[in-house]
């Protein structure tokens, strides 16, 4: 159940056309869903404006698939990042009516009510090797409704790459920022743009990258002042907590 589900049950309520026994009734299931070993957390998108997500690595397709399908039974529709190609050929028999993307490892099914009237949330990503994790963010944004501009391979090694970019990045609403490396771009993109900015390290890179440290180091330790930065390869934490903002506006 979604915020705008819970205002028309309230309203049956006060209008009289729902007795209070049965909104009760349905408002039991409001906190979480119980499937199989997994308790979905139904709640969440009233809570905090996005619903539950399905983390799959590392699940069985069994659990993926009973979170997915209390999900989709509360909100018409779900999400589940990390999902391993051959989980996704079997997902795609249960749910017929999702879509997988291997490049973000999304599994998709349907797509959360509303829009967002705002400019679009630039995704920046330094090189095409960092793509997985800013397609992650992009179809993330994208799944709850709100527009994305995608601003590839610009990295700081081709400044002027960037530069040619400036007018579509200073009229996002929010930058998310993703790179490898020693991960200057967020830095770069601090300096030039007014609207937030988002960081994200990935684990590109050769051998003192140490897997995303020194990029996330580089991030934490930006002279561009009020920088946020997520963690490692989280190009889903980055697209929520553009979300949050979204949802302020």
């Amino acid at each position: 159940m979604n915020e705008s589900k819970l205002r028309e049950l309230l309203a049956q309520v006060s209008e009289g056309t729902l007795p209070p026994d049965q909104a009760l009734e349905r408002l039991r299931t409001l906190p979480f869903a119980e499937a199989g070993q997994v308790l979905a957390d139904t709640h969440r998108v009233i809570r905090q404006g996005f619903p539950e997500a399905v983390f799959a690595e590392g699940k069985t397709l069994t659990q993926t698939s009973d979170a997915l399908t209390a999900l989709v039974a509360a909100h018409g529709a779900a999400l589940a990042t990390r999902v391993p190609p051959d989980m996704a050929a079997l997902l795609l028999q249960h749910f017929p009516t999702g879509s997988y993307d291997s490049v973000s490892r999304l599994y998709r099914i349907g797509q959360m009510d509303g829009s967002f009237q705002t400019t679009p949330v630039a995704i920046v990503c330094a090189g095409t090797s960092d793509l997985p994790i800013a397609e992650e963010a992009a179809q993330t944004l994208e799944f709850a409704g709100a527009k994305v501009n995608r601003i590839t391979d610009v990295g700081v090694a081709g400044l002027h790459r960037l530069l040619a970019r400036l007018d579509d990045l200073r009229s996002a609403s929010i930058v998310i920022a993703i790179a490898g490396m020693e991960g200057a771009l967020p830095s770069v993109l601090g300096g030039l743009v007014a609207a937030p900015v988002i960081a994200v390290p990935t684990s590109v890179g050769y051998g003192a990258n140490l897997g995303g440290i020194s990029a996330l180091l580089t991030m934490l330790n930006s002279c561009a002042s009020g920088l946020t930065v997520v963690n490692i390869d989280n190009g889903f934490g980055a697209a929520v907590a553009a979300l949050r903002i979204l949802n302020r506006q």
